[in-house]
């Protein structure tokens, strides 16, 4: 099934550059010592995407990794970042004078040549996975090495890689793109960046990177490589995201190598959760915002479903493994939700909506984002709403003021989100998958028109997420949307769409029949001033339904270990199926 899709950003290296250095004026302007660091961790992670991107540039010229002295300096700004995250962080975030050094350091660099754009890949485990920089740090301090030499797998490693490296008194990382099939990936090194790499016989190397994901043929590809080159296994150390196994793609070698590997990892409950120190703590993150410490209630990997006053039979499905880290605050007198956001301008972003749709009385109250951590009071005395109980005229009216809402106030860049096209593959490649050949094929004709449509897409931040369990009704009968500030950037390949994409979830979220679906259409063109297209409307309803088709089933299959989940989303398969079917037959 096609679900999931890599979020690139071009950009203009001067620009990147630009995002360093305000993150840095940031830094210097925050009110504490706490939102400083924040904007530390946001200047090393801009910084980067920007080596990622002018790295990347200079491997795909050349079609390998190889020295040059962009790599070294862009390295070099990343390391610098990195002392200073932790200074910060061993301080207990203590204020600490603008380092003059970065600024030099910034400007060398735009003095560089530089490649005339970049493409900057989205870091997503501190976009969505509650993965920090400074568990890398902590973990490279327990590991207690001899300065190794680190090697840092692009993306999301090299930035990881200079903390690791900072932390173990090593060198800048070495940084190394993995090619090929995703689940068979290999290293293209030039000789002269191999020799550096292995100029120590004796050295001890560390790996870093975030997973590993379905194969880890990533940390694979480099452990491959080194062993290829001469270096005893037992000389090469895995700094991973987190403690468990390769997914079910891994190759028998590379499965047998990472359970008798060496392997440093301070996940997201023993860094934020069981800290060393009071002040690296979760609850401590928060305390100014909310206004006192408080206990925290776990409320990820679908535990918050036990709130619902429901028996486990009638609780939503949960794709557990998939689900953002939320926790719930209880201070003794006010209750609060707090739910990964994502780190730097991924959480300042989804703040920003957040207040919006507050303001606009479609969400909760944010109180601040911090940490990653977006904070928002508890919705009080909420019931789940029944959508087959109440108005369904009052219901319609409602959804069509909520869309019409996010179709005027949150207009979204040309290129967010996937083309027409791209989606109308996704139909026809998941249709196959699901109802066979001929559906496929008869889909067809949608993929024909995507591209005669493009022109007519506007781009909003989309919800992307009508589903039926994602609405409340506040004490007052109030139908307010609950997780409405990420999911047009999310680990998917939808992005932002015309909010004809909303209007067809909605229809398929709320089985609504066609005269409801029709007069949905017409509200939220009248609540958005400007009429909602019916061709994409057509194009984009079956595309949705097959989305959603292969995002559950994937789901579905994950939780092949708790059959009472499996139930729940299969529910929900047979359902988007039922769905699909149901386009198919239109004309």
């Amino acid at each position: 099934m096609l679900v999931y899709g890599d979020a690139v950003r071009v950009e203009e290296p001067g620009q990147q550059l630009g995002r360093v250095a305000a993150a840095l004026d940031r830094a210097r302007d925050a009110a504490t010592g706490l939102d400083r660091h924040d904007r530390l961790v946001e200047a090393l992670i801009e910084a980067g995407a920007f080596a990622q991107g002018a790295i990347d540039a200079e491997f795909e010229a050349a079609g390998r990794d190889a020295p040059s002295p962009l790599r070294d300096a862009a390295t070099a700004l990343l390391m610098e970042l990195a002392a200073a995250l932790r200074r910060s962080w061993a301080a207990g975030f203590a204020e600490e004078p603008e380092n003059p050094a970065l600024r030099r350091t910034i400007d060398g660099l735009a003095r560089q040549a530089l490649p005339g754009a970049i493409r900057c890949r989205l870091a997503e485990g501190f976009a969505f996975y509650a993965l920090y920089p400074e568990a890398y740090l902590e973990a490279a301090v327990r590991a207690g090495l001899r300065p190794p030499r680190v090697i840092g797998i692009r993306s999301i490693g090299l930035t990881l890689g200079a903390v690791v490296a900072e932390a173990c008194g090593a060198h800048g990382p070495a940084s190394v793109r993995p090619v090929g099939h995703p689940f068979r990936r290999e290293l293209a090194v030039d000789p002269g960046l191999a020799a550096d790499i292995l100029r120590d016989p004796a050295a001890t190397y560390a790996v870093v990177d975030e997973g590993p994901g379905l194969s880890g043929s990533s940390f694979g590809a480099v452990a491959d490589w080194l062993e290829a080159h001469g270096v005893d296994r037992t000389r090469i150390r895995f700094f991973p995201g987190h403690g468990g196994e390769p997914g079910p793609q891994a190759s028998p070698a590379h499965r047998e190598r990472w359970r008798s590997a060496a392997r440093h990892v301070v996940d997201f409950d023993t860094l934020a959760l069981r800290p060393r120190q009071p002040w690296h703590g979760l609850g401590g993150w928060i305390e100014d915002l909310v206004g006192g410490p408080g206990r925290l209630e776990d409320l990820s990997g679908g535990a918050w479903r036990e709130g619902l006053a429901l028996p486990p039979g009638r609780w939503p499905p949960a794709h557990r493994q998939q689900e953002r880290r939320k926790f719930r605050l209880d201070t003794g007198g006010r209750r609060f939700l707090m739910k990964f956001a994502g780190l730097g301008r991924h959480g300042r972003d989804k703040l920003r909506r957040a207040q919006a749709l507050h303001d606009a009385g479609f969400g909760a109250e944010p109180v601040g984002c911090r940490r990653g951590f977006l904070v928002e009071r508890w919705i009080e005395d909420a019931r789940p709403l029944d959508p087959r109980a109440g108005d369904r005229h009052a219901l319609l009216r409602r959804l069509a003021a909520y869309l019409g809402f996010r179709a005027r106030r949150f207009p979204a860049a040309p290129e967010s989100g996937a083309t027409l096209s791209t989606l109308a593959e996704m139909l026809c490649h998941n249709a196959t998958e699901a109802l066979g050949e001929e559906a496929g094929r008869a889909f067809g004709r949608l993929a024909r028109a995507a591209g005669r449509l493009e022109g007519r897409v506007r781009r909003v931040e989309t919800d992307n997420r009508l589903h039926r369990w994602e609405w409340l009704l506040d004490r007052h009968g109030t139908l307010l949307k609950t997780d409405a500030v990420d999911h047009c950037a999310a680990h998917d390949l939808v992005g932002c769409q015309d909010i004809a994409w909303d209007v067809a979830g909605a229809a398929v979220e709320f089985d609504l029949n066609p005269e409801e679906a029709g007069e949905l259409e017409r509200l939220v063109g009248h609540e958005a001033r400007q009429p909602v297209d019916p061709e994409l409307s057509r194009v984009l309803a079956p595309c949705y339904a097959a989305f959603q088709l292969g995002a559950f089933t994937m789901a579905r299959d994950a939780a092949a270990d708790d059959p009472d989940e499996a139930a729940r989303l299969d529910r929900e398969v047979s359902r988007y199926t039922r769905h699909l079917r149901r386009f198919l037959s239109c004309p």
